[in-house]
C-alpha cells in the first residue's frame, strides 16, 4: 500500500493538530484529526464517552474507528492514547509514515489543562508522569520517525519533519 499519508502521534499537548495543520499546508495534504473523527462518528465528545464506556470502552471504539480511517495524502493527526490500538496502529503503519513527536515531561506539563476535560484516558491515581512512562515506549515502538520538539517551535517542528521524510525517501 502507497504511504502517501503522514500520521501523528505522541502524548497529549505535543502539538500533533497544531502542527499537522501547518504541514498539511506546507505538503499540500488534507488534515484530518482522529479524535474529531471519533466524535463525528458517535455524536459524543471524547470526554463524555470516557464517561459513559468507561476507560476500555472508549479505547475499543477508538481503536475501531481508527483502524478504519481511509485517507489519501493526508496528515492525520491521533489522540495521545491511540496507540494503545494494535489493530489501529498498525493501519496507520500500512497506510502512512508515523511520525512521533516528543515533548519533555516538563514542556507537557505546563500545556496541559484539566486532562480529564481533555479526554485524556488515566488510570484512578496515573500521574501524567506514569502515563508518558507507560506511552513512550509504544510511540516509539510504531514511530518511523521521531522528532524531538525540544525548543522548537511549529515551523521548526514542521521543517523536521520534511527533512526527515525527505531523508527517508
Amino acid at each position: 500500500m502507497n504511504k502517501n499519508n503522514i500520521t501523528l502521534i505522541g502524548m497529549p499537548g505535543a502539538g500533533k493538530s497544531s502542527v499537522g495543520v501547518v504541514l498539511a499546508k506546507v505538503l499540500g495534504y488534507r488534515f484530518l484529526d482522529s479524535d474529531l473523527e471519533i466524535q463525528e462518528q458517535t455524536g459524543k465528545l471524547l470526554y463524555e464517552l470516557i464517561h459513559d464506556y468507561g476507560d476500555d470502552g472508549f479505547l475499543e471504539i477508538e481503536n475501531r474507528i481508527n483502524a478504519g480511517l481511509q485517507a489519501e495524502r493526508s496528515v492525520i493527526a491521533t489522540g495521545g492514547s491511540a496507540v494503545y490500538g494494535k489493530e489501529a496502529m498498525e493501519h496507520f503503519r500500512e497506510i502512512s509514515k508515523v511520525v512521533y513527536l516528543r515533548l519533555p515531561y516538563e514542556k507537557l506539563e505546563t500545556r496541559l489543562g484539566d486532562l480529564h476535560r481533555r479526554g485524556v484516558v488515566l488510570k484512578p491515581g496515573q500521574t501524567l508522569r506514569d502515563l508518558l512512562k507507560v506511552r513512550s515506549p509504544l510511540y516509539e515502538k510504531y514511530a518511523h520517525i521521531i522528532v524531538d520538539e525540544g525548543e522548537l517551535d511549529i515551523c521548526g517542528i514542521v521543517g523536521e519533519i520534511t527533512s526527515a521524510l525527505k531523508s527517508a525517501e
